[in-house]
């Protein structure tokens, strides 16, 4: 009896996807739970695993385009074979014999039947010495001039390969997977219906810093999760968006769409791209809350095991491309939100305090923001009130 795999739904909006690779080979044995392949879509990667135990046959190859529900494989139920083994050969004799006599036919040179055979490398038969030959000759294809063509040709075939690897070794063409096409035109889409415009500050780390390192053990100690810097930004992120609430908007044809929620988008780097997990009702949790999810969140992305419910409705979006080192970038809005604040790199920098020349840890701070529904003064003010925030953490704990 033979069982069905089929593409699953993974999500409402979801009809096709892109079969990206096939973690067991045809002919194996899979179990129960068994990662099968894994299935790409414009918004998350998902692994379909085998719901029956048996041998597999795929149908469909990695690489190909595929619609919910399509039958890309069976698993053969019953089957005798070991896991991961392949039956002996009638003959006795392993596959890996019959690969390498393979190869040792291939390498032999092949004669016609009732021919001599051809000779050794090492006694190659000594050409005739070239006769005097006319241009027509050779054009013509007459044996001297053919002689001559065919022994530069096979004397420049190995060039010839050579050359033709070596060209097209020299780039690579590959398709984009659907989050990164769907990634693609998101930000295009961003540039074309938004007035997208960008405003700097910039935050002294100190009392942050110095309040995680006063914090971090006790913290870890009683909540199970390190005290990061996300966590501060989000809080002062929600604490901004409540003092400014045009932030905490969004354009829908020519209606404004005001939110009174706090659903705070997270960007986050993959090797398949970029994901925003959600933080739900920020303005509710702890920091302690907050760092979990954040964990949680980081590790669904790393396993490719986001779920669409974890990236939809997010009011405002936070990227910090300074764990990559970046020390200033103009992020680009997250549609259909209005705002998404750009953190950096920290860097000591000699600043002016009170007068004098001193060193701190500083942070570029970016604010894009969709000026079609924010104006330039509630922009600033937003980004001054994260600035205040940040700057003296304490405002975080005591809400103000």
């Amino acid at each position: 009896m033979s069982f069905e795999v089929k593409i699953p739904s993974v999500g409402e909006s979801i009809t096709t996807g892109l079969l990206s690779v096939w973690h067991r080979n045809e002919g194996d044995f899979v179990n129960i739970g068994e990662p099968l392949l894994t299935l790409e879509t414009d918004k998350v990667s998902s692994e379909i695993t085998a719901e029956q135990p048996g041998i597999l046959h795929i149908k469909v190859p990695a690489g190909t385009d595929v619609k919910i529900g399509e039958i890309v494989a069976t698993i053969e139920e019953g089957a005798a074979a070991k896991p991961n083994e392949r039956p002996m050969p009638a003959s006795g004799k392993s596959e890996k014999d019959k690969e390498a006599e393979g190869a040792k036919t291939a390498a032999m040179p092949i004669a016609k039947v009732g021919s001599e055979p051809p000779p050794p490398p090492s006694a190659p038969v000594p050409s005739p010495e070239p006769k005097p030959e006319t241009v027509s000759e050779v054009n013509s294809g007459s044996a001297p001039g053919a002689a001559v063509i065919a022994a530069n040709r096979t004397h420049s075939v190995a060039s010839e390969s050579t050359l033709a690897v070596t060209r097209e070794g020299r780039t690579t063409r590959k398709r984009l997977s659907p989050l990164r096409r769907k990634i693609a035109q998101q930000l295009v889409m961003a540039q074309h219906t938004a007035a997208i415009l960008t405003t700097f500050n910039e935050a002294d780390m100190s009392a942050v810093m110095k309040l995680r390192s006063e914090m971090q053990e006790a913290f870890t100690k009683e909540y199970g999760a390190k005290l990061g810097f996300m966590s501060f930004f989000i809080k002062a992120a929600v604490s901004a968006l409540k003092a400014v609430p045009a932030v905490n908007g969004r354009m829908d044809g020519d209606d404004y769409i005001q939110n009174h929620f706090y659903d705070i988008g997270v960007a986050v780097g993959t090797e398949r791209g970029l994901v925003v997990p959600v933080i739900r009702d920020a303005d509710q949790l702890g920091f302690a809350e907050i760092e979990r999810q954040l964990v949680e969140y980081a590790g669904k992305a790393r396993e490719g095991k986001i779920k669409i419910e974890d990236l939809r409705g997010g009011v405002f979006t936070l990227s910090n491309g300074g764990i990559y080192g970046s020390l200033l970038s103009t992020p680009i809005l997250n549609p259909p939100q209005s705002g998404i604040l750009g953190m950096h790199k920290i860097q000591e920098r000699p600043v002016a305090e009170k007068g004098q020349i001193v060193i701190r840890p500083m942070m570029y701070l970016a604010l894009s923001y969709d000026h079609r529904v924010v104006d330039g003064k509630e922009a600033v003010t937003f980004l001054v009130r994260v600035k205040e925030c940040i700057e003296n953490p304490a405002r975080l704990l005591l809400g103000l």
